[in-house]
Order: C-alpha cells, then structure tokens, then sequence
C-alpha cells in the first residue's frame, strides 16, 4: 500500500492545525482562539420571543454562536426582528443563519446576521436519487449553473462582512455529485470544494467548512481528506465538527464523542456542535466536557509515525491472530470490570446482562451480555452462565469449578518468566513502561503463543499513545490481538461517558481494538444523570459501563448489540414533536437488534440519512409523515396519530420485526 497522505501535522502529540482566523461578528473562529461551542434553536422561527428566549438560555448554557433555521424568506426577515430583541436585552452573540434550498433566503440573511450557513447539495440542486451519466462537459456546465446561483450571495457575504459555512452533509450530497462520486468522504470533500473554489475566484474567504454525517466513520474520514485536500493546495480554512443526527441520551452522546473527538485529538477543529434530540441548552455541557480535554494539554513526544500501515481514509480492521473467541475476523469482546466488587453473586451479573432464574435453574443472556468478567483477586463461586469467561490475576485460585473458563491476567514484566504453552493468556501492558517498547519484550512476545494484550495508558494523549503502540506492534510483524483498556477518573458520569467514549472509540473507528474494557473510578451508583437527564435505571457502575462499551462498539460500527436510531436535532423546519416522538419510536422497537431507523422532522436531511437507515419516519408537512424503507419513499402523507403503527407494519412487511420478550 502507498504512503497516504497526512491530514494532520503530527499522529504522536497533540498540534493543532493552524487554520485561518474567520470572524463572526466579535467571535473569532480558528487562528489563535480556542475551540468554540455552539447550537442551534428549535423553534419556529416565526415566533421571536419564543425564539429570543430559547437564544438566551443557550447562550446563558455556554453558546458562543446562536444558529437559527431560515426555510424561507419570511423566516429570513424575521431574524432581523430577533437580532434587534436580543441585542436590547443586552446579548450581543453572534446569529448564524442556517440555509436550505432557497437562495433568496440566504441572500436576505446575509444582510442580517453575521454568519450563513449553505448546504452545498441543496443550495442550487434539488435532490431526486437520480443517477445521471455526466460527460465532462455536461458537468461543467453543471458548475457553471452553480455558479451563477451562488455568487450573489457570495458578493453581499463580501459587502456585509458576514461569514459562511459551507457545510457538507452525508444525507444531502447532490444527485451530480452522487452520480460522479457515489454516497462517500470523496463526494463530500468535492462537493464543499466546488462551492469554495466560486468563493475564493470572487476574492472572498471568510469561510468556516465543514462535513456531517450521521455514522462516526464516514464524518472521520470525510474531515481527514478535507484537511489533506487543504494541506496539498495550501488552504487553511477553520473547521465546524458535528456528528449530524446524533440522536438521543447516552448513544447520542457517546456518537457524538467518538466522531469529534477523534478529529480534536488529531489537532483538526475549531469549533463543535453537538446534535443531539434535546432542547439546545443540554447540548452545550456535552460541548463543554470535550473542549476542556484539549485545554492546556502537554504531552511527552512518542516516536513518530513514519508511514501508516492502514489507510486513515477508509475503514480495515487490523488483522490479528484468533485467539478462542478473540480477534481475526470476531466481532471485538466486551470485558466487564468486577475487581472492586465486595462479593460476585449471580445478581452481580444482572448489570452485565446476565439474569438467573432460579426456579428453572437457568440463565438468560440479553444481546448486551458481556463476555468476560475481570474479577481481579475476588472469586466466583457459582457456575458461569453460558460462554461467560472469568479474567483473574496471577495466584487466584478460587475458581475450581469453572477452571475451564478462567484466563490470567499476566503484568508485562513478567513475561520473560512465561513457559511456552497453547493456553491463552492476557497481558496486562501499560505502554507508558519503556520497557514494552524494547527489542527484548519484543522477542519475548514472538516467542510465545496465545497471547491476547490488553493495552493501556494513563496519558493525556492517550489515544494517540495507544494508536502509536498498535502501529509499533504492526511495524513488528506482531498480530495478537489488542484490548483497548481505558479507565475514567473523572468526577461526573458526563464526563467519564466522554472520556470513554472518545479514548476508545477512535481506536475502533481506524480498526483498532479486538475487545474493550471500560473502567470507572466511581464503586457506587452516583452522579447517574447526564446533563439533566437520567440515564436507563442503573443497577451498579458496571451496569453503566456495559452499556457504554456495547454503545462505543455499535457507534463504530464494529459490534451490532442493539437497534439504532439515527434522529435529528430538531429545528424550526422540524414538523413534528421530535423528542416525543423518537421516546415513543424507541419505547417500541428497542428490541429489534440490529436494525437502523431514522426519525427527521423534515426532507431537508431525511431521505439523504436513508441511505444509512433500514426504514426512515420523516415529516413531510404539518401533522403529517412519509415513510421510507432505505432510500424508497413507501407510504406518502400518513396521518402523524397512525404513522408509528404503520411503521411497524412495514417492519413487519420486510421481515425484521421480532416480537419483544
């Protein structure tokens, strides 16, 4: 494989990439100001007290700029009158203006606010899933076309002083750019490219980029290649980071942190906003929480990288040995945390998905079941449910009847000390020892057989860290499998859900990690609520960190446990109660394992999200809804009352409904 090109400036410490400072209004975004946070309104945007208040309580949570949905002209005047009501209650924070479809629209924003958001697949295209056959030169008349549309806007950005985004998404890529491209980071990369290169010939680049998309790794690589794309023709412009769609609670949370994260460890971003189906100002703390990862952060330099053994724009799994249910080809294991627990009864495992039934003397095992127990120094003295295998550390001896299931947990150092045998062993290895980074442990690993790692590090960089060590396993021609251990000291749930989340999950996103275990510094229930929203009643800790490692495992797509939602934000396009509405959607189909459906409040992201959806909800006008199954519209205007029945019908129709335990 050839050398890919780079998209940051280092894979092994912590160096932002120098962008450009765009301003907005008195807001700086990239040069030398931090990471900012924003959100967007809810509202109709018609209703400008009640958007003007929502405005206050998101910029009172921390929103450093206020975006506001402007379908249609009327709404587009209206921002003047909610710009004048907030400046005279004394908030002076600058109002984006967020452009679907009608260029009139933006043209009269810009006039008003102090930055334009436009999508450039719905800007000066309508989207029909065509697939047209473009000559070259039917495609540049194409451009011509777009050009001829999008310059006058361009024109009074440049008169007024006002910013641009032009913001790409996944869900909304042109039927010109899909037809040329096809559904993928290249196709999004050429169509921000399109509209910037009309900018930029019009002398105007006051520009913020950025590229959505509901599913982690297409967004990752997606700003990966923009930002390569930049470094090779010398652009430098600041970049907006959003997992589009997000949805809800912890997923939508945990989603959101991979996705982000990924990218602000790796020094690309300079502002995030997190879409999740909530009001706006429960948004904002999850913002807070990731920013503060990369505030004053200093790490020790590692060695770097001097070529990728893996492709960073397209997603492989690093190939590794199998190892009993282990690494190749296995979807990643899921190992829960028991070595502080006072005593294991078969209660304790209710957290970790596993119930016992003692009338029938039988276990039942839920599809987030975990597969291993770390059980430290304590013992279990009962009889394993199912496949459930027992980690432990060297010497514990209490586990006669279940000798079959337990593994020992190895501390690296030790390993010159090991005979050469078939059973599987794990080796605890904390890269921040030098010595795991010797020839001699080198040796000693190559030597042995049946060896699984579990990698840690209590780095501030600690993704990159582990990264690295996998990369240097590679470099090694070592191929056993890796579990990605991170543990949490942090003093919420909210945070610890971030941490976790990001640490871990953007080792998944590149292939990385045959296994995960999540640890918390937390030994009781506390703190159970994220951002005033309690979770799923928890049992104990480990209950919560399950959930987290299946919810990290199906955000990368790397382990299907669970059905996903992917649900838009809400805006003051949305045509239906959307929180309402996703509780009640997921209140009935939570037990469809492995199935994807999408709740939008409107066409304007709707059928693009499709393509990564097995069956769409989508308002299609006031009280009324539009199915879809994947990218096929199936049933048209259904009343919103019959909508959700008629939803499980065609779940039913296409044979993916399961009746619920």
């Amino acid at each position: 494989m050839s050398t890919p090109k780079p998209y940051c400036l280092s894979l092994t410490e912590y160096k932002r990439f120098p962008t450009r400072e765009v301003k907005i209004g008195g807001i700086g975004i990239g040069g030398p100001n931090p990471i900012r946070i924003q959100s967007m309104t809810t509202t109709d945007t018609m209703d400008t007290i009640k958007t003007v208040e929502q405005c206050i309580r998101m910029i009172e949570a921390g929103s450093e700029l206020v975006r506001i949905t402007a379908p249609s002209i009327n709404e587009a005047r209206n921002l003047e009158l909610i710009k004048n009501e907030l400046r005279k209650r004394g908030y002076q924070t600058p109002l984006v203006a967020d452009i679907h479809f009608t260029p009139n629209a933006a043209e009269m924003a810009a006039r008003i606010v102090e930055k334009v958001r436009i999508n450039p697949g719905n800007y000066a295209d309508k989207k029909k899933f065509d697939l047209i056959e473009y000559t070259d030169e039917a495609y540049q008349a194409e451009l011509l076309r777009i050009r001829e549309k999008f310059t006058p806007l361009v024109k009074i950005c440049k008169e007024y002083g006002t910013a641009m985004r032009i913001g790409t998404n996944h869900g909304s890529l042109s039927d010109r750019i899909m037809s040329r491209y096809g559904d993928t980071p290249e196709g999004m990369v050429a169509s921000a490219f399109e509209f910037l290169e009309i900018a930029e010939d019009e002398g105007y680049q006051n520009i913020v980029l950025s590229m959505k998309a509901s599913n982690p790794i297409v967004m990752v690589q997606a700003y990966r290649l923009l930002v390569s794309r930049m470094m090779e023709t010398g652009r430098n412009y600041p970049l907006h980071l959003g997992v589009t769609e997000a949805g809800d609670g912890e997923d939508g949370r945990i989603k959101s942190a991979i996705g982000i994260c990924a990218l602000l460890d790796d020094g690309i971003g300079d502002t995030i906003r997190v879409s999740l189906t909530e009001e706006p100002e429960f948004e904002l703390p999850v913002c807070k929480d990731m920013v503060k990862r990369y505030q004053q952060r200093h790490t020790a330099p590692l060695k770097e990288i001097i070529s990728l053994p893996y492709d960073p724009y397209a997603y492989s799994r690093r190939h590794t040995t199998t190892i009993g249910n282990i690494g190749g080809k296995l979807v990643p294991v899921v190992i829960a945390d028991y070595s502080s627990a006072e005593l294991i009864k078969p209660t304790s495992l209710e957290a970790v998905g596993y119930r016992y039934d003692a009338t029938s003397d039988k276990w039942h095992i839920a599809d987030g079941a975990a597969d291993y127990i770390y059980v430290g120094n304590n013992s279990v003295s009962f009889a394993l449910p199912g496949t459930l295998k027992i980690i432990q550390n060297p010497g514990n001896t209490a586990h006669p009847i279940e000798k079959i299931k337990c593994f020992t947990l190895i501390p690296a150092k030790d390993i010159p000390t090991l005979t050469t045998e078939k059973q599987a062993r794990f080796i605890d290895l904390c890269i921040d020892d030098e010595y795991v980074w010797s020839n001699a442990f080198i040796n000693n690993l190559m030597q042995q057989q049946s060896i699984i790692l579990l990698l840690s590090s209590a780095s501030k960089n600690r993704m990159q860290a582990l990264r690295r060590y996998i990369i240097y396993l590679n470099e090694n021609h070592i191929a056993w499998p890796c579990i990605i251990r991170i543990g949490s000291s942090a003093g919420t749930l909210d945070e610890q859900l971030i941490e976790l989340s990001a640490d871990s999950g953007s080792l998944f996103l590149d292939g990385f990690g045959d296994g995960i275990l999540l640890q918390s510094a937390f030994k009781t229930d506390q703190n159970t609520k994220v951002s005033g929203r309690t979770y799923l009643p928890l049992t104990s800790i480990q209950q919560f960190l399950n959930n987290t490692a299946f919810s990290i495992l199906q955000a990368t797509r790397t382990r299907i446990s669970k059905t996903e939602y992917i649900s838009c934000p809400s805006c003051g396009r949305t045509l239906f109660d959307l929180q309402e509405t996703t509780a009640k959607i997921r209140q009935r189909t939570h037990h469809l394992k492995g199935v994807k459906i999408a709740i939008m409040g409107c066409i304007v992201n709707g059928p693009g999200e499709m393509a990564d959806a097995d069956y769409g909800y989508v308002g299609s006008g006031p009280g009324k809804i539009t199915l879809y199954k994947g990218k096929e519209v199936v049933k048209k205007s259904i009343a919103s009352e019959k909508a959700l029945d008629e939803l499980i019908g065609l779940i039913r129709e296409h044979g993916d409904w399961i009746e619920a335990e």
